[in-house]
């Protein structure tokens, strides 16, 4: 009887337990539980998945990619420009939402990763339409011109209107933002303009933020 007791006991200690975990919020940060982010003109409510039991997406649950190309990247990828975490991009994603148009967020992957899953409020910019050996300079020039703000002038590049740019891809083992990133800093773009958020989709996966495909 009291090897029944003990047992019983254990039962409903563990499903209290249980219970109590269920009814924990997942917030963001103490104080924050949410963020709106206006993604193609639908506002979309960034919060961390509330399921205790929930997992990273399997995409991302890999450990070992064959490095090249899959490398790990450095902490800080280029002077000046500056590497930031999750909260500092859902602070860039508020102050998008309230109106602030100097600032753009940018998912770097190519398309076919992009159809997984992005993080809303982002636009897309593949690598490759930046990149000189895959793109063409009339393509270069309209994004430079059209969607960060830069101006041409005497066939030099102006870059005092030009946006903050945030970048991200796959994760601190994906090169699609860094090569965007070097890419825009030869064609001159300023290294305070360039924001760099390292840990990309893993990261943002990993800690159950909100994503949404275009």
């Amino acid at each position: 009887m009291r090897i029944f007791t003990r047992g019983v006991t254990l039962v409903l200690t563990l499903c209290s337990a249980a219970l109590m975990a269920e009814e924990k919020p997942v917030g963001i940060t103490p104080d924050r539980m949410d963020v709106e982010a206006d993604h193609q003109g639908q506002t979309i409510i960034i919060h961390r998945n509330p399921d205790h039991t929930a997992t990273i997406d399997p995409d991302f649950a890999l450990t070992s990619r064959p490095c090249p190309p899959f490398c790990i990247q450095p902490m800080h990828i280029a002077p000046g420009v500056e590497t930031i975490g999750e909260l500092e991009v859902l602070d860039m994603l508020e102050r998008i939402n309230a109106g602030d148009d100097s600032i753009i967020l940018i998912d770097s992957r190519t398309p076919d990763w992009v159809a997984r899953g992005m993080i809303p409020g982002a636009i897309n910019v593949p690598w490759t339409m930046l990149n000189a050996s895959r793109s063409d300079p009339l393509t270069i020039a309209d994004l430079l011109e059209t969607q960060f703000g830069a101006m041409q002038t005497d066939g030099f590049w102006d870059f005092s209107q030009a946006k903050t740019l945030i970048l991200y891809c796959n994760g601190l083992w994906c090169g699609q933002s860094p090569t965007n990133i070097k890419t825009l800093l030869r064609l001159g773009y300023p290294a305070h303009k360039l924001k760099w958020y390292r840990g990309g989709m893993q990261a943002w996966q990993t800690v159950g933020l909100t994503t949404t495909t275009p």
